[in-house]
């Protein structure tokens, strides 16, 4: 096994090597994280509504785990489908105001049991170039061919699709919010691409869900499109503050999924006291307005406070906000300068994203207040001269 030396050094020369490195949180400071009993200002977290923490959460989870025990014991087709499972999923389904909802253990789960189960050899998926890796691995498990268009390029998708019109099953799939780069998806252009060309229509929440629209249903239903979308998927692992994933859609699809999704048949099923933790934390998603309110003037702030400094910065409006470097030790260099002045912000490099576009993924939270982010700015402006990575 001398090769993965070898191939680990060839990571580490190219400052492509990843290390785990301890964290924990800081209940009494919203919004930071502890590193090496060091308090920092967390900009590197997806807890986008500042939920995490949040002790109706956690004292739910605390009176299910007494009542239900530590675990589930079985996959959910066997023993482990209990009680809160069916609660959640009726609430999910009328939160989306779709006809059946599933819980999964995780997102990435979700993405490659559901899209395994939809296509196969003789189908094809029409991917975007920046897709989350758990709906790429989704397709190569699916053996479906692999029709991938450029970044959110509706005319090379449609290119695509008349190219592979005669395919068995069709399937687009996309993420709503891009998690690397804070964009989003044309979701009316490809709605009307997948009514045109009679496809099936897949969108990854992840991201948008709890973030978007009335109650935090998502992009799609922020736009007027959730009747448009044949399988919506998301996840509880950020804007909940919690873990785990959804599927919501025809009752047709929940059954096939039951029996078709190999993730969901051969996993055991989440933990009751965690299942509970997610409807609590469901509720507040949906009563919590300010806490999105609170997020988009925030994230507005910062964008255009950095983009005004000479940063090259991703486009949307979302609080994933991307400074683009390109070098890899210049990422990295610049993520251990943000740690020394109390900021914890990760660099993202290859094979995250594309060859040549490193960056500084910040990412915020309800829980930050302006005056952090403020200071903040001014801390990674100065660094950012350091480094030579300011435009202007």
């Amino acid at each position: 096994m001398n090769w993965m030396e070898k191939e680990l050094e060839v990571l580490h020369d190219a400052s492509l090597e990843r290390f785990l490195r301890n964290s924990a949180p800081a209940p009494q400071y919203p919004g930071y994280t502890v590193r090496e009993e060091r308090l920092l200002l967390n900009l590197a977290s997806n807890d986008y509504l500042g939920l995490a923490q949040h002790p109706a959460i956690i004292e739910k989870m605390r009176e299910t785990l007494l009542i239900e025990g530590s675990g589930s014991g079985a996959s959910r087709l066997v023993t482990g489908n209990r009680l809160p499972y069916g609660d959640l999923e009726e609430e999910l389904s009328d939160w989306q105001k779709s006809e059946a909802a599933l819980v999964f253990a995780n997102g990435y789960m979700a993405n490659s049991g559901v899209i395994s189960a939809l296509v196969g050899r003789n189908d094809v998926v029409f991917s975007d170039q920046l897709n989350h890796a758990s709906i790429v691995d989704g397709i190569v498990l699916s053996r479906a061919e692999h029709a991938r268009y450029r970044h959110n390029d509706m005319e090379h998708l449609e290119v695509l699709l008349s190219k592979h019109r005669d395919k068995r099953r069709k399937l687009i799939v996309t993420d709503a919010v891009f998690s690397m780069d804070g964009d989003a998806a044309p979701l009316g252009k490809l709605a009307a691409l997948k009514r045109e060309y009679g496809t099936m229509l897949m969108v990854d929440e992840a991201h948008s869900g709890g973030i978007y629209g009335e109650r935090g249903q998502g992009l799609c239903y922020e736009l007027g499109l959730q009747h448009e979308v044949d399988i919506h998927m998301g996840t509880f692992s950020k804007s909940f503050g919690v873990y785990g994933a959804y599927v919501c859609g025809s009752r047709t699809l929940i059954r096939w999924l039951i029996n078709k999704s190999r993730p969901l048949m051969y996993s055991t099923a989440l933990p009751p006291s965690l299942v509970t933790g997610i409807s609590t934390s469901l509720a507040l998603v949906q009563s919590d307005h300010w806490r999105r309110e609170r997020l988009f003037s925030l994230s507005a702030m910062f964008r255009s406070s950095l983009l005004h400094a000479g940063f090259n910065v991703g486009k949307g409006n979302s609080p994933i906000v991307p400074v683009i470097i390109g070098d890899n030790e210049v990422a990295l260099r610049f993520s251990k300068a943000l740690e020394c002045k109390g900021i914890e912000a990760v660099a993202i490099r290859p094979p995250t994203v594309p060859d040549g576009t490193a960056r500084i993924r910040f990412s915020l939270s309800a829980a930050h207040t302006e005056k952090e982010l403020i200071d903040a700015v001014a801390i990674i402006c100065t660094i950012g001269q350091e480094l030579e990575v300011i435009r202007h």
